[in-house]
Parts: C-alpha cells; sequence; structure tokens
C-alpha cells in the first residue's frame, strides 16, 4: 500500500506539473484509499512529497477530478497537522470558487473541505467570512434543501460562523431566517431540529436578525415545539422544549421583536407565552417569568401587565417555589416583578396585592442570584413609597438580614443592593422608628462605608440616609459615628476634588448635623474643617458654595 501511495504521489506531481491528466484519476483513487486506510500516515505523505501546492490546479471548475481533489483534502484537513499546510498552499481561494458550482458533489465535497481546514481557527473563518462565503452558502441552502448532505453541510458552516461577530451583519443581509425557518418546518427529527437550533441560537442574539425570525414565522414554529413536548418524557422531547423555550425568550431580548410580540399586550403570543407561568413545567414557568421580564422593559408594557392581573400569576409561581426551591425559577419570576416594579403608578397596586409578602418568604435564601433580585424587588417597590418604606424598615428581621449581607465581600452585587436598600428604607421613610431599627440592626456602619463607594449615586444615597440618621436620632447613632470614623470619612469627601458637588454639599450638611454631639463636634473641631470649608465658598457649584458659607458661619460660632 505505501509503495502504491507513493508511486501514486510522484505521478500526480509530474502530471500537475506538465499538465496531463489521463493518470490523475487513478492516482486520486489510491491517495483516497490510502486516506480510507491510514488517514495520519497517509497525510504525513502527502505534506513530504510536496503534494499540497500543486493541488490547486486540480480544482478547476470544469475538471472531472474536482470532487475526488475536494474530497482529498477535506480527508487530509481532519489532521489539526495538515491545515495550515493547506491554507500556505493557497487552498482557500479555489475552494471558495467552487461554491458557486452547481454540481452537487462538488458542492458537498467543498464544503466539507473548507469546514475541515478551518475547523476551530477564528482567523481562518473570519477570513471566509470576508471572501463572501456566507450569501453563497445561504444561496445554496435555498437551491439544495432536498440535498440532506448539502444542507446538513451548510448547518454546520453556519454554526461555526454564527459564532464570530463579524458573521452576523452579512446574516443580516441575506434570507437566512426564511430559509432556516422553511427548513425548520419540513424537520420531524430531532437531530435535524437540533442541528437547526443550533445555528439558530447564535444567530438571534443578533437584533436585526431577531426581528427578521420572528416576521419569517420562527415564533409559531417554537410555539408548536413547545405544545407538543410539553408532557413528552424522552430525553429528546424535554430537551427540545428547553430549547424552544429559551429561544423564545431570546428573542424577547430584542426591543422591535419584543414589542412587536407584545402588541399591546394583545398579542396571540403573548397571551400564549403568560400561559406558560401557571404550567406544572419547571421549565415553561422558567420561560414564561423570563418572557415577562423581557416585555416588562418599559413602562407602557408594565403598565398595561399590572393591570392585567399578571402580578397575582407571578405570586402564585413564586408560592410554588418557597418549598420547591427551583432557583432559576424564583430569580426569573423576581427579575419580572422588579421590572413591573418601575413605573411610579405600579408601586402601590403591587405593594396592595402583597407583593413584599410574598418577595420576604425569601429572605432565607443562601442563593445570592435570589438575594439580589429579591433586594432589587423591594427596592423599586418602596421607592417613594413611604408607608411600604416604613413598615418594612421596622421590620428587625429584614434590616437584621441586609446588615448580614452588606458584608457579603465575596458577592459585590448583592452587598451594593444591600446598602442601598438599607438606605433607601431611611430615605424614602423619613421615620425615626426605622433609623432606630437600623442603629439597633447595626447597620449605620455600612452605610458610612457605603459613603466611601466609587459609585457617586451610591456615595449620595448613604449620605442622605446618614444625614435623616443624625437629624432623627444623633443621640443613638452617636457611638456608631464614632467608631466608624464618620467624620473623619466626611473630611475625606469635602477634601477630595474629584468629589461630586451633591457629595460636598451633603457632606456639608452632615457635618452641621452631628455637631449637636459632643464627642462628634470634638472630632470637627480637631480636624481643622473651617479650612476645607472655606476654600468650597469658590467652587462653582452656586449651592455648593452657598452651603460652604452656611456650614463656615456654623463652624465658626460652634468653635
Amino acid at each position: 500500500m505505501a509503495d502504491n501511495l507513493s508511486e501514486a504521489l510522484k505521478k500526480l506531481k509530474l502530471t500537475t506539473a506538465d499538465g496531463s491528466s489521463d493518470s490523475v484519476e487513478s492516482c486520486l483513487d489510491c491517495l483516497l484509499k490510502a486516506l480510507t486506510h491510514n488517514n495520519v500516515e497517509a497525510s504525513e505523505k502527502v505534506q513530504e512529497t510536496g503534494l499540497l501546492p500543486m493541488l490547486p490546479t486540480l480544482l478547476a471548475p470544469q475538471s472531472p477530478c474536482t470532487p475526488k481533489v475536494a474530497n482529498i483534502i477535506a480527508e487530509l484537513a481532519k489532521n489539526e497537522f495538515m491545515r495550515s499546510p493547506c491554507v500556505e498552499a493557497g487552498l482557500i481561494p479555489p475552494l471558495v470558487l467552487l461554491l458557486s458550482s452547481s454540481d452537487q458533489e462538488v458542492l458537498l465535497q467543498t464544503g466539507r473541505a473548507l469546514g475541515n481546514i478551518c475547523y476551530d481557527s477564528h482567523s481562518l473563518q473570519a477570513q471566509l467570512i470576508s471572501m463572501g462565503v456566507i450569501p453563497t452558502l445561504v444561496k445554496l441552502l435555498g437551491v439544495h434543501s432536498d440535498n440532506v448532505g448539502l444542507t446538513e453541510m451548510c448547518l454546520i458552516a453556519f454554526g461555526n460562523l454564527a459564532e464570530l461577530e463579524s458573521s452576523k451583519e452579512q446574516f443580516a443581509s441575506t434570507n437566512i431566517a426564511e430559509e432556516l425557518v422553511r427548513l425548520f418546518q419540513k424537520q420531524s427529527e430531532h437531530e435535524k431540529r437540533e442541528m437547526i437550533f443550533e445555528v439558530l441560537a447564535p444567530l438571534a442574539e443578533n437584533d436585526v436578525i431577531k426581528l427578521q425570525l420572528v416576521d419569517a414565522g420562527l415564533v409559531e414554529c417554537l410555539l408548536d415545539v413547545v405544545a407538543h413536548t410539553v408532557d413528552g418524557e424522552r430525553e429528546e422531547e424535554v430537551a427540545q422544549l428547553k430549547t424552544a423555550s429559551d429561544l423564545m425568550v431570546l428573542l424577547l431580548l430584542g426591543d422591535e421583536s419584543m414589542q412587536k410580540l407584545f402588541e399591546g399586550g394583545k398579542g396571540s403570543v403573548f397571551q400564549r407565552v403568560l400561559s406558560w407561568v401557571p404550567s406544572h413545567n419547571h421549565q415553561l414557568q422558567l420561560a414564561g417569568a423570563l418572557a415577562i421580564a423581557n416585555f416588562a422593559r418599559n413602562d407602557g408594557n408594565c403598565i398595561h401587565m399590572v393591570d392585567t392581573g399578571i402580578v397575582q400569576k407571578l405570586l402564585d409561581l413564586l408560592d410554588r417555589h418557597v418549598d420547591e426551591g427551583n432557583v432559576t425559577v424564583q430569580h426569573a419570576a423576581l427579575s419580572a416583578l422588579r421590572n413591573l416594579a418601575i413605573p411610579v403608578v405600579n408601586k402601590a397596586k403591587m405593594l396592595s396585592a402583597g407583593v413584599s409578602d410574598i418577595v420576604l418568604k425569601f429572605l432565607p435564601s443562601e442563593r445570592p442570584p435570589v438575594q439580589f433580585k429579591l433586594l432589587g424587588t423591594l427596592r423599586m417597590l418602596i421607592d417613594t413609597q413611604a408607608d411600604a418604606a416604613d413598615q418594612l424598615g421596622t421590620n428587625l428581621r429584614l434590616v437584621e438580614r441586609l446588615v448580614e449581607w452588606c458584608e457579603a465581600k465575596d458577592h459585590a452585587g448583592v452587598m451594593g443592593e444591600s446598602n442601598r436598600l438599607l438606605s433607601a428604607l431611611i430615605r424614602h421613610s423619613k421615620s425615626k422608628d426605622v433609623v432606630r431599627t437600623v442603629i439597633q440592626g447595626g447597620g449605620v456602619k455600612h452605610l458610612i462605608t457605603m459613603a466611601t463607594s466609587e459609585h457617586m449615586i451610591m456615595q449620595n444615597e448613604a449620605l442622605v440616609a446618614l444625614g435623616l440618621i443624625a437629624a432623627l436620632d444623633l443621640v443613638g447613632a452617636e457611638k456608631d459615628f464614632v467608631g466608624s470614623s464618620l467624620v473623619q470619612v466626611l473630611h475625606k469627601l469635602l477634601s477630595d476634588e474629584r468629589s461630586a458637588p451633591e457629595i460636598k454639599y451633603n457632606s456639608m450638611i452632615l457635618i452641621c448635623a452631628v455637631m449637636g454631639s459632643e464627642p462628634l463636634h470634638k472630632e470637627v473641631q480637631a480636624l481643622a474643617f473651617i479650612e476645607v470649608v472655606s476654600k468650597l465658598r469658590s467652587h462653582e457649584n452656586k449651592t455648593v458654595s452657598h452651603q460652604a458659607s452656611l456650614t463656615e458661619q456654623r463652624l465658626t460660632a460652634q468653635s
């Protein structure tokens, strides 16, 4: 076999060099046979003989040898060590040209060859994209959709190319959405549908393609898959249900595609997706809750959904999962409630529906994603709602849990949200009882730390809350203010040129508020605040300069 191969390779090299083609066919057969028998060994031989640079001349569009040559290249490129040599031998451009052929066998073998050469190489795949293979392949899929081999070849190519961001724009300029949906509608086999799904998922990350897929009727296909697999217990049915419902949620991440499917809250798709929430199937409950969270991305949609009773569906779902404890469903339902609570007109309605009571049932959760959404939901609900802030802020169990989470150093999101909710309870209630509960629960030191945050909005929220604490119960907070170096923190904020005007303003308000405490007053005097404040009298912000004058007068009077 080895001798035959060596002989065939020699002959091939000679014939490609002198242009004779009579004996090429038999040499190619011999080489294919050797590659089938022992691919690695035969590939090494090909490389040693230097045949690769001769192959482009054998890839002529009209040549009867072309399908075999492309097949040989596909076999050679199965080996990683042969891929770079194939590129260096200049095989990619003639192969790309062959994608315009009308011969189905040529197309199939060419697709295989290109796929194997560019396998796992983003730079080579990007090169193919820049050579315009995407529109060519999409056209092929449309023309040869009855050829199973070619269809699969196109799908594998799309799956690889769609992972690259640079491909999305090119895909969006073709009719890929229509072709894939048409193909999906024709398929009943699980494996084939799975292949199409694998192409759809990365493509649907692009907002333009999302809308094209919606227009092409993909949503109806997905709803159909869900309806047929919801009660299925076989592994493939469970997999199809997950993929279809996940893809549905992905389509709703685009603003235009989401709004199109919402149809003012009357859309049949919107109604069908809502029916997933009370389902007995966890995957559908999850997808339904995520879909609501995605529909709830603008005030109009949120207001409509709260007015049509969606909150109760979500509360029933959460209630079922207090004990069942599916974390992903809890997280999704809380995300939906948080989004729905953003418009001011929804807050009171949601509070009277008992949202905060159900949300508090998840306070014992040890899962950071659930903790994070729980905190965000409560913070949205109490914004501008004094009674609710008062009620929650005097709940010692909640405040103690917040203080615990303020120390969750491994979970910055949970830590940040806990601090912000602690501050919000004080800011929105302006209640002495809430302030006392926060002092009792050990929250003051965390608000002082929050005032040093790198996020200006958090610094400001902390300073306003601390100002209210000082105004409402300075005696109760005095020990914490001293113990956590509040005065030093304020000195640093006022001295730092990078501090925003709001931060300087609220820091001065707070300085004035703590002067009523003897130990804090002494600290203010010891740090020579008058010098820092007098510099701020010439601050470009008029509110800051005016407050600096007032603060200086106060400091001078009490020095």
